[in-house]
């Protein structure tokens, strides 16, 4: 997996400052994660690994794309089947969702708590976290009655753990060391 992203890494960065340049990200990224998808399916990794010779599955590939890859986009696919990297095609749409974030000063947050959160704690929560990390943010929220009350809340590598459940789990912790 750290393989395909270190391969995936120069694709996503040539394709997003590609998209940047014509002002055309999102559209690049619908077209990325369409064929993400399409090298995902078993048919096409077949393929893709190895079935068929490289212009053989790369035939293949455009032509499963079909319309929903613009001619820019159909070379830059070109480009990673010549290469034999079509199969790191998920890998560069993760980065370059990243870059995307990035770029636009967003971040993705996840929030878990016990409980639906109400529409004003919500827009209260969201108004804390951009402050915080200085970014528009956009909440992902979802209930999980495991953690039993409190907040769950993951921002990339930032984890603040407020639930009574990762209290308990720390205060465990601390009782057995």
């Amino acid at each position: 997996m750290s393989e395909l992203t270190t391969i995936a890494r120069p694709y996503a960065k040539a394709a997003f400052d590609f998209a940047v340049e014509a002002n055309a990200v999102e559209g690049w990224l619908e077209q990325l994660i369409f064929a993400a998808q399409v090298s995902k399916d078993d048919t096409v990794q077949t393929y893709l690994s190895g079935g068929v010779s490289v212009e053989q599955a790369t035939i293949l590939f455009l032509n499963v794309c079909g319309e929903q890859v613009e001619s820019k986009c159909q070379n830059f696919l070109k480009l990673m089947a010549e290469n034999h990297r079509l199969l790191a095609l998920p890998q560069v749409l993760e980065q370059f969702s990243e870059l995307k974030a990035e770029h636009e000063k967003t971040v993705n947050v996840d929030v878990t708590s016990a409980v639906k959160l109400k529409a004003a704690e919500t827009k209260t929560l969201g108004a804390a976290l951009e402050k915080r990390l200085a970014r528009k943010v956009k909440l992902n929220c979802k209930v999980d009655k495991s953690i039993i009350s409190g907040l769950l809340i993951q921002a990339g590598d930032m984890v603040i753990d407020g639930s009574v459940k990762g209290k308990l789990n720390r205060l465990t912790q601390t009782l057995q060391s």
